[in-house]
């Protein structure tokens, strides 16, 4: 099929009002799950899939994330003399070649759509790209971004991750409208965002990983605001069904949590410290003690 996918958008604009006062002085990205900020997850998760290039949609305020992947030239000379090399190699993942990354300012908060709309210059006319939202956290033995260009290089087209939701959460998510359910991949004929929980025409929602087709650009240009007065990605999406081209849902396999919010995010540091070997079984026990002693206060 097509060119390989070697560039990713990471719309990382957001101001994380929802874990205030945290975010008063630190990106939301970099806020660690476990010892590694979310965005080192979503970045991980990018170069095992094959992307080589990562344009960051960021607003003021992110100084600390644009720093993180920056070279510490002090620290790593204090570890090296101390002989700590282990803990070298753990910062080699977070360092970024020289014009690996790209910055972009997104000054209004127009939505999803309008964020990967402000990376359309680095992006070429005939190129496919990936978006990930770094929010959304997915562990699993395959990362799902790679799940997912494994099946584009078959299918081309565009293709969103999706997972099945509860109905009554569907009106959460942009939802698909499935046209062949073919198992792993679905085929769509259109996209929903944020339906009323009896008018979704399915429960697969769509979640934080896109591969896109350089026209859906095109389409953002074309876009008034949708649904929250906001550009919406899904109506972008939407368009190239209706020109007649390909998209997909891709159910990924794996274990999605959003850590977007407090709950989502207190679990994933659960799952993430129960996954660590040199964690796990103090941490378990402590979370049975705990789980303990909440029944016998009930």
């Amino acid at each position: 099929m097509g060119r390989k996918v070697t560039k990713a958008v990471f719309p990382v604009a957001g101001l994380g009002t929802r874990f205030l006062p945290a975010t008063k002085s630190i990106p939301k990205e970099i806020m660690t799950l476990v010892d590694r900020p979310l965005i080192q997850y979503a970045i991980d998760e990018a170069r095992a899939a094959g992307i080589k290039e990562f344009i960051f949609v960021t607003s003021r305020g992110k100084g600390a994330l644009e720093d993180y992947f920056d070279h510490a030239p002090e620290l790593e000379t204090s570890l090296r003399k101390r002989g700590k090399d282990e803990l070298l190699d753990t910062l080699k993942n977070t360092n970024m070649e020289s014009g690996a990354i790209a910055y972009i300012r997104q000054h209004k908060a127009l939505g999803l759509g309008h964020a990967v709309w402000c990376a359309r210059r680095l992006i070429s006319p005939n190129e496919p790209f990936a978006v990930i939202l770094p929010d959304d956290v997915i562990a699993a033995e395959t990362p799902c971004l790679q799940q997912m260009v494994e099946a584009y290089d078959k299918l081309g087209g565009s293709m969103v991750a999706a997972m099945e939701v509860p109905p009554a959460q569907a009106s959460a998510y942009g939802v698909l409208d499935v046209r062949d359910d073919m198992g792993s991949i679905v085929s769509v004929n259109g996209m929903v965002e944020k339906p009323k929980p009896d008018a979704a025409p399915s429960n697969l929602a769509v979640i934080g990983r896109y591969i896109l087709a350089p026209k859906v650009l095109n389409n953002l240009n074309r876009l008034k605001s949708g649904a929250g007065g906001e550009i919406q990605l899904t109506d972008a999406i939407a368009a190239e069904i209706a020109e007649g081209r390909d998209v997909f849902g891709y159910r990924f396999r794996g274990q999605r949590f959003d850590c977007g919010s407090k709950a989502g995010f207190l679990q994933a540091t659960v799952a993430f410290g129960l996954a660590r070997e040199e964690l796990q079984d103090e941490f378990l026990d402590y979370l049975k003690q705990m789980v303990t002693l909440q029944k016998a206060a009930q």
